[in-house]
């Protein structure tokens, strides 16, 4: 139950993101604010839909998000320029495509079992320490009342962009850079091989999210 709740904070952090060029506001809490509702309005009125098929609804988060997620950055963070310095630009962008699939399917499975949770966005805590950054928080309120916190970081570069995401205390960024090691120890150094099979390398992630709850006591 405390994973799929975290997994909808996630996503649905990232889905409120889709209208930052677009939508006219000052900051990214505000369009954060406005594009929330837009977002559930989409999924409340496509929820049976997308559950009969899955296919429209990652090629629907796939235009929703691709745009507003820096995948290129997030996906060289999770290499490390250990590994990304060795890989090809094709190398680079496989493994782009792979982690926005996999990151999709994932979660998009949770959100689907949204169900009209409270999401709060709260004020900035302050001034954002430079002006090409900013970090937004939000609350995803259980049926019982229980807060999980959502903070993300986001980038301006030709728009703004997300970069990393912190849920309930676990850094999503380290968990996969983490696991992307553990992965590359485990092939023997072989990157297409890493690469190839990203996607059981997600669902493990998803276990050690949970165990590393689980020790914290939440």
């Amino acid at each position: 139950m405390l994973l799929n709740a975290l997994r909808r904070g996630l996503l649905i952090a990232l889905a409120c993101l889709p209208l930052f060029s677009h939508a006219n506001a000052s900051s990214p809490n505000e369009v954060i604010q406005s594009t929330t509702t837009q977002l559930l309005d989409n999924l409340k009125a496509n929820k049976e839909r997308y559950r009969k098929d899955s296919s429209a609804f990652y090629s629907f988060l796939d235009g929703l998000l691709g745009p507003v997620v820096d995948a290129e950055g997030i996906s060289r963070s999770i290499m490390t320029v250990k590994y990304s310095r060795g890989a090809s630009p094709e190398q680079i962008k496989r493994f782009e495509e792979n982690f926005k699939r996999s990151l999709f399917q994932f979660y998009g499975n949770a959100l689907l079992e949204y169900n009209n949770e409270e999401i709060r966005v709260l004020p900035p805590s302050g001034k954002q320490p430079e002006p090409d950054r900013a970090s937004v928080r939000m609350e995803v309120v259980g049926k019982h009342g229980e807060i999980y916190p959502v903070e993300y970081t986001m980038v301006k570069q030709d728009q703004w962009r997300v970069r990393n995401v912190i849920i309930n205390g676990i850094n999503i960024g380290k968990l996969f850079r983490d696991q992307f090691e553990d992965a590359m120890n485990r092939n023997g150094g072989n990157l297409d091989k890493t690469i190839n099979g990203w996607g059981d390398v997600v669902a493990k992630a998803k276990d050690v999210a949970e165990a590393e709850q689980k020790a914290a006591g939440k």
